[in-house]
């Protein structure tokens, strides 16, 4: 039993590594298949830095507007993984809306340079992001960000687990055999909403969820649909149009 904590301890740091920049060991254990067992863990690693976003959030609302607070909440949260998920949301609008052919598409999200379709629309993510965060009571707000950002992993793992991966080599490569962990991703992802079920009506976490599941399966489509399959980029970008999502369709609930 202890053998099986400590390694799944080990894989969760290599979680932590591989999603934030969080300080960890500089070499937790790594190995092929415990960073492939990693996206078990993406849930509990993205309500880490929905945590680390609502103490930012509580302790900066104290003294501060509502609005500024939530600035600060989510500059928290791009602070914390190093803008790792906004960065491949960004390369997949300039891939997807730049080229009008797959190999294009695909040459294009390669370059870490940003475009206009990109910074339009990382603009336009981010301004939902506050937007439907500030309209929310702020008792409500920490409770959305862990919830949010666990739940959102969760879908970049569904991905994972029933899509095909495209590059030989790339940011989801050392994961893109994960697909065994999507069972304890979901429960992962339902634990962390259950704080935020005490705090607002079920029917309005369900339309939450409902709202993650519409970004999902809209942002799948249009990368799928274009390159049929996904990258590491494309995984960046389903993990944030999913938060969007579930803030938006919260947000209408409540």
């Amino acid at each position: 039993m202890k053998a099986r904590l400590a390694e799944e301890w080990i894989i969760f740091l290599l979680a932590v590594q591989f999603l934030t920049r969080l300080p960890v060991p500089a070499d937790p254990g790594w190995s092929a298949a415990r960073m492939e067992a990693t996206p078990r863990w993406y849930p509990a690693v993205g309500a880490l830095v929905g945590a680390i976003s609502a103490a930012v959030y509580w302790a900066a609302a104290l003294v501060l507007p509502p609005l500024v607070a939530v600035l600060l909440a989510v500059a928290a949260g791009i602070v914390a993984t190093g803008a790792f998920h906004e960065d491949g949301f960004a390369d997949c609008c300039d891939g997807l809306g730049g080229a009008d052919s797959r190999e294009r598409a695909l040459e294009i999200m390669r370059d870490s340079r940003l475009g206009t379709y990109g910074a339009a629309g990382l603009g336009l993510i981010l301004a939902l992001k506050v937007a439907a965060l500030a309209g929310m009571a702020m008792a409500v707000v920490p409770f959305a960000l862990v919830a949010g950002h666990a739940a959102s992993r969760a879908s970049a793992v569904l991905v994972i687990a029933t899509g095909t991966y495209l590059r030989d080599q790339g940011a989801g490569k050392p994961v893109a055999n994960g697909s065994g962990g999507l069972p304890a991703a979901l429960a992962l992802a339902a634990s962390a909403t259950v704080p935020l079920a005490l705090a607002v009506p079920p029917a309005a976490v369900l339309a939450g969820l409902l709202g993650l599941g519409i970004g999902h399966v809209l942002m799948r489509r249009a990368f799928e649909r274009r390159l049929g399959g996904y990258t590491g980029d494309c995984l960046g970008a389903v993990q944030q149009v999913s938060e969007v999502g579930f803030y938006l369709g919260l947000l209408a609930a409540i």
